[in-house]
């Protein structure tokens, strides 16, 4: 019984950590990119 309890455990903790750190990778080259591209086809600020 102790066993199921951990291995749930281990699953929660896996996904509370894997998927925030999987949306930050994805969404930080976005980001960038569609600055890149703002900057080079409408002239926008990267700060902005």
């Amino acid at each position: 019984m102790g066993n199921i309890v951990s291995i749930i455990m281990v699953i929660l903790m896996v996904l509370l950590g894997g998927v925030p750190t999987i949306y930050i990778t994805v969404s930080l080259p976005v980001v960038l990119c569609q600055k890149i591209y703002g900057k080079i086809k409408y002239g926008k600020s990267l700060y902005a």
